[in-house]
């Protein structure tokens, strides 16, 4: 393929095509061994270069992988071979609107860095999930990522007033933008979020912004019992909405004690991190009424603190248990989720799994949504191990659809998980997942692999 006609439109040292350079840009976190090696990687600073390249790929039947920061679990950024990957990680603007609490970002800005921004203004962007120091906006757009806080807050979707989105054959088109109500046309906007990358690339976001947020009063509770955990979240969600309400199981608390050493209770089967970010006295009445409803449901030992670095140090913990556990080996992540009631039957019925098959799984948890994430350690020169690990991950996937769950929660379908999403969807509702990626991509040309 002769590239040059490309080369030549596009701003000096955009297109990549050295393949060493482009080795890096072949997987996400992922690591989905499927990944082929592109012809090109486009590293685009605007949305015209998105569309300059979005035009020469349907011109000549080329696939496009669109790519931000390489963060994803489900392998949703796995190059194909021969495909151009656009990579977003130089489209970093931002703009700040204090007065309609918005801000104009473009998607290679990090997570972190757009909560900086912010909150330089006065303002929150509350999504945050827990690679939110090194994953970014448009990653986050492209999965309807959600994290600790979702939930009382919500997730990415919640945020999102506006795009601006290069279609399949090179057209830019707005959707939405800086008003809070906005219901004239199709609701277009929502469909972009959580498409990753299918439908289209995204190449600026107006996204929705709260007051800052009030400093949180911290209760961390043990458990000698799955059980008795996942009935005190119940307890709790049925009663209130803390601003955070995260779970963790033995084996993850054992990996974050064995980076840490901060002093976590080894021998707890569970622990819950909570916390309230209402006004000091109201915080403080939610903190003592959930204390009240872990001790009914059997806990072991209850901590409360309203110093933030104490109570930080804790979310922390709950943030780098992905990390942690993957220190014991290499890990097929999940993201499964069911309603919240079920929540108990999944996590043992998980356990179970994980004893069946003999292979570790730890589960780490958005327990107040019922959003699970069981990480599957196995040994990569284990090869029957390996093949138990990827049966338990379709297992925990079955396990999750049977209880009304879903296979994901906030990673994505990807790559690694579009074997079940017809199982999950049901016939009519894929075959409508489909129609709508056929009209807006008829070539096929957007992340063909990914999700449908």
């Amino acid at each position: 393929m002769n590239l040059q006609p490309l080369i030549d439109t596009l701003p000096e040292g955009c297109l990549v095509v050295d393949q060493d350079r482009m080795a890096g840009y072949r997987w996400d976190r992922a690591n989905d061994p499927s990944a082929g090696t592109p012809l090109a990687v486009a590293r685009v600073t605007s949305t015209a270069d998105v569309q300059t390249v979005v035009r020469f790929a349907a011109t000549h039947n080329i696939s496009v992988v669109t790519r931000g920061a390489g963060t994803g679990l489900s392998g949703g950024a796995t190059a194909i071979d021969g495909c151009i990957v656009i990579s977003t990680e130089r489209m970093r603007a931002i703009e700040v609107d204090p007065q309609t609490r918005t801000a104009t970002v473009e998607p290679g800005l990090l997570n972190a860095e757009v909560k900086r921004a912010v909150a330089e203004h006065g303002l929150w962007y509350p999504p945050d999930p827990s690679s939110w120091e090194i994953c970014s906006i448009g990653g986050n757009i492209a999965t309807n990522a959600g994290g600790l806080c979702c939930v009382k807050y919500g997730v990415t979707t919640d945020y999102v007033l506006g795009l601006t989105v290069v279609l399949a054959d090179g057209t830019a088109v707005e959707l939405g933008g800086p008003r809070v109500k906005d219901v004239a046309g199709l609701p277009l906007t929502k469909l972009f979020v959580g498409s990753e990358g299918t439908l289209g690339v995204v190449t600026r976001i107006v996204l929705k912004l709260l007051p800052a947020q009030r400093q949180p009063a911290t209760l961390v509770s043990t458990f000698a019992t799955l059980e008795s955990a996942t009935e005190a979240v119940l307890a709790i969600s049925q009663r209130m909405r803390p601003s955070m309400l995260e779970f963790m199981d033995r084996a993850s608390i054992n990996a974050v004690e064995d980076m840490t050493r901060m002093g976590l209770d080894r021998t707890a089967e569970a622990l819950l991190v909570m916390q309230s970010d209402e006004p000091a006295g109201a915080a403080a009445e939610e903190i003592a009424t959930m204390e009240s409803l872990c001790a009914a449901s059997g806990a072991v030992e209850l901590y409360s603190t309203t110093d933030p670095d104490e109570g930080e140090s804790f979310v922390q913990a709950r943030r780098m248990a992905i990390n942690a556990v993957e220190r014991r080996g290499s890990l097929l992540l999940e993201d499964v989720g069911v309603p919240v009631p079920k929540l108990g039957t999944l996590v043992r019925g998980i356990a179970n799994i994980s004893s069946a098959r003999d292979v570790e799984i730890a589960v780490v948890a958005h327990a107040g949504d019922g959003n699970t994430h069981p990480l599957v350690v196995f040994d990569p020169t284990n090869h029957a191990q390996q093949a138990r690990a990827q049966i338990a991950y379709g297992e925990i996937m079955d396990l999750a659809i049977s209880l009304g769950g879903t296979i994901t929660g906030e990673h994505g379908v990807g790559r690694l998980k579009k074997a079940w999403l017809p199982a999950y969807l049901g016939p009519e509702a894929m075959a409508l997942n489909q129609r709508i990626k056929n009209a807006l991509d008829p070539q096929g040309i957007l992340n063909p692999g990914t999700m449908l």
